[in-house]
């Protein structure tokens, strides 16, 4: 389909933002950015993944009508609701997997972090602006970011 992200890696060839997470955190980092398939923390580890593209991203860039009654026919819910249920899903713990740091927070994290930068959502949910920078803060996240965004 010629869409980017693509990711090829030997004869593999993966699309789309979550599978490529998903796929190179379990061939790269299996048991430590992603669970295990017999770890019980497996299931909200993909539902998170799969949440990021399916939920989060149209609820943020499609979704004008905070109207319940009219997000109640889409996949996705309300922009607030989809909102809530990210900082529901971070009231355990410091990231996504309660104090496990994992593949799933690179990917919402991501998303996340544009849309915080690019005002498609407002800064006062203190639980979702304090998740951002925690990930910002990661050496990780520095360094990719000094490799990737143009300096000023």
């Amino acid at each position: 389909m010629g869409k980017v992200p693509a990711l090829t890696d030997g004869d593999v060839v993966v699309s789309e933002s979550p599978a490529i997470c998903i796929y190179l955190a379990d061939r790269y980092s299996y048991g430590e950015l992603a669970p295990k398939i017999d770890d019980p923390a497996r299931g909200s580890y993909l539902r998170w993944m799969v949440f990021s593209t399916a939920v989060f991203e149209p609820a943020i860039y499609l979704s004008e009508s905070q109207d319940p009654a009219a997000a109640s026919g889409r996949g996705w819910g309300s922009r607030a609701a989809v909102l809530s249920t990210i900082e529901e899903g971070l009231a355990s713990g410091p990231f996504l997997l309660g104090e496990r740091f994992s593949a799933a927070d690179v990917m919402l994290g991501s998303l996340l972090s544009i849309a915080l930068f690019n005002r498609r959502i407002p800064d006062t949910s203190r639980a979702l602006v304090e998740y951002e920078r925690r990930l910002a803060a990661r050496p990780s996240y520095e360094r990719a970011a000094q490799a990737t965004w143009a300096s000023s």
